[in-house]
């Protein structure tokens, strides 16, 4: 093969290692972070419904470390804590408390949809853009190999063999990266859906207890 041949697979394949030590980053890390988010929700869920009251259950829960479900509710907290008149004359505040809170929980999902995805659109693009690279760095190779050959004038099994047999590696190294890029976004999809829904309907769960207090203290005002 020429100098700018194997200077070109040897890019090829530099491309390839770095997707690879990508992925296996962006694997650990979200690994590491759903796995501590997944107690941090566990601990939440305990301490919050052990309480008789959201009063209660802030404080029981004001200690804990940062989780999904604990900044889901400090969202609906706060919304509780800003119901002034001041706050009333802002568009944001207008409405019914629910229907406040309703938006505020709903703002705060989609902030945790956009944490969630950080890391999974890479994984996403490396399982579907490393195959092509290695065949790129496999055609080029093949392309100039056999070009030398031909130069050469010897057409044997023992010439063509090596330089083509270099060249299919980087098709190999692609999917060999692609692969577990591919597998661990599906794997970390399948527990984002499963914590997106826990999200939703601890949501509601909220909603309906503030909606079910707000009807209690309007009866005991009548």
């Amino acid at each position: 093969m020429t100098d700018n041949s194997t200077l070109i697979i040897n890019a090829t394949l530099w491309v390839l290692i770095s997707f690879s030590v990508l992925t296996w980053t962006i694997i650990f890390l979200k690994g590491w972070q759903y796995w501590r988010h997944a107690v941090g929700n566990r601990l939440f869920e305990e301490h919050f419904w052990a309480a008789s009251s959201l009063d209660e259950a802030r404080g029981r829960v004001g200690e804990l470390g940062a989780s999904p479900l604990l900044r889901l509710a400090a969202a609906g907290f706060e919304v509780l804590d800003t119901r002034s008149e001041e706050d009333m004359a802002r568009l944001k505040h207008r409405g019914s408390l629910v229907a406040t809170l309703e938006r505020k929980l709903k703002r705060q999902l989609e902030r945790e949809s956009r944490l969630a995805d950080i890391g999974l659109t890479i994984l996403a693009s490396i399982g579907s853009t490393a195959p092509f690279v290695g065949l790129f760095g496999t055609v080029w190779g093949i392309m100039h190999a056999l070009h030398d050959i031909s130069q050469s004038g010897k057409a044997s099994l023992d010439v063509v063999a090596g330089p083509i047999g270099e060249a299919l590696i980087a098709t190999a190294i692609g999917i060999a990266v692609a692969v577990p890029a591919v597998l661990a976004y599906n794997f970390l999809m399948r527990r984002w859906k499963r914590k997106q829904q826990s999200l939703e309907i601890f949501a509601d769960d909220f909603l309906h207890l503030v909606a079910a207090e707000t009807s209690s203290e309007s009866t005991c005002k009548c």
